[in-house]
């Protein structure tokens, strides 16, 4: 029997999607895979063919806070309910499917409880920057609540003795789709406070669920294009932020077009060169792009520098702050607030990426960066590695495998 891997993720399409891309390449290289989720969710982001363990999903979402209010909704009203609900079910996922390695989200807490269960090694998926980059490090109270919010899960899984590290950081192996030119550009001179087995492969785009509709024929190429997004959770607080967007670039409509990925309703009445769309085939666009105005999630950030767009970076929360940073810091984008920022003020930052040629040359830099990494058959590399190890190094008792030397020292403790 090949090795078999089992992906955990949260119900999130920026999260599965790059999970996807190395679950194909895994696939691809004859291995078993699969995924323990929701149907519903996964079925249209993995494809017809993959493997799914169903586990009902009822977990809330807590998109619209910022600052530590953030950290607490995310932990009590989105990470915590989700380890509750799906514990059992990863468990029967992995009783029935057998796998060698889990790879697991890093906020899918129950799939880290389940690899421990079962004596299984596991890898971390980061798929923002709130981990890789322990943004509460100088926060001690933050992280101390953070990991009592860990130990509580951990207990409530039934798992015996105290936490034995960060649940959200694997010991055995971490998986960044990001690389140190963007995730160190703010921090140049400081140490990284990744662990050292933490991998950064870059981008992972190989596999996505078929493309939206699109009317290509409205792409005029005598103009620019420009798409504005801000991802799934902080849409429903958007209404206002396209409001000023299709005031920004109005005046424009001699130059460049916009696509707006919002519902019909937020932009009921858009000039000529504004198209508004629910949903746009975003990796198909990007060759044709010459700027993204984005929220700055990692994986539209990452998306958009991949083809060597700029960007127009408005944060509104969670590790989105950290991504902006990052890539203005590397020249490829300028920051924006996402509340209050004027028309004049958006505009005038639009211009700035577009008519700069020092913004594309930053993302054409990154570009070559991620190309190097090796993304999703970077990543399947990786695992694939860990799943020998395995053999090897077998587990030590009911609270997992057998942790190299040089990691042991990760076990306790770690950041939050």
């Amino acid at each position: 029997m090949s090795d078999g891997f089992l992906f955990v993720s949260l119900p999130l399409a920026g999260h599965v999607n790059p999970m996807a891309s190395v679950a194909a390449e895994l696939s691809a290289r004859g291995r078993r895979v699969a995924w323990a989720g929701s149907e519903s969710f996964l079925r249209p982001l993995v494809g017809p063919d993959a493997t799914i363990y169903p586990i009902p999903l009822r977990v809330h979402r807590g998109g619209g806070t910022r600052g530590l209010a953030s950290t607490r909704a995310r932990w009590e009203g989105y990470i915590t309910p989700h380890a509750k609900v799906t514990r059992s079910g990863i468990d029967r996922a992995v009783a029935d499917f057998r796998p060698t390695v889990l790879a697991v989200d890093e906020h899918a807490v129950g799939g880290a409880i389940a690899a421990h269960r079962h004596g299984l090694p596991w890898a971390t998926m980061t798929s923002t920057s709130m981990e890789l980059t322990r943004p509460f490090h100088g926060l001690p109270k933050v992280e101390e609540w953070i990991r009592a919010r860990m130990a509580a899960i951990w207990t409530a899984a039934g798992m015996p003795g105290e936490l034995p590290h960060n649940l959200c950081t694997s010991p055995h192996l971490v998986v960044a789709f990001t690389v140190p030119e963007l995730a160190t550009a703010a921090t140049p001179d400081a140490e990284p406070l990744w662990p050292r087995h933490t991998v950064l492969v870059g981008p992972a785009l190989t596999h996505r669920p078929p493309a939206a509709d699109f009317p290509w024929e409205w792409l005029d190429p005598a103009r620019q294009h420009v798409v504005v997004t801000v991802g799934t959770l902080a849409l429903e607080h958007a209404r206002d932020f396209f409001r000023r967007a299709v005031d920004a670039l109005r005046p424009l409509g001699d130059r460049l077009q916009a696509i707006m990925t919002a519902p019909q309703d937020f932009v009921p009445d858009p000039p000529e060169h504004v198209l508004v769309r629910p949903k746009v085939p975003l990796l198909d666009l990007m060759p044709r792009l010459d700027a993204v105005v984005c929220h700055a999630g990692l994986n539209t950030v990452t998306e958009a520098l991949a083809h060597a767009v700029p960007l127009v970076l408005a944060p509104v929360t969670s590790d989105q702050p950290i991504t902006a940073a990052q890539a203005a810091a590397a020249g490829a984008g300028v920051r924006v607030r996402f509340d209050g920022t004027s028309p004049e003020r958006l505009r005038e930052a639009v211009l700035a990426v577009l008519d700069d040629p020092a913004y594309r040359a930053a993302a054409a830099r990154l570009q070559k960066a991620f190309r190097a990494a090796g993304g999703a058959r970077a990543a399947a590399d990786h695992l694939e590695a860990l799943a020998r190890r395995a053999a090897t190094d077998r587990p030590v008792g009911p609270a997992g495998l057998g942790v190299p030397g040089e990691l042991s020292e990760l076990i306790k403790g770690g950041a939050a």
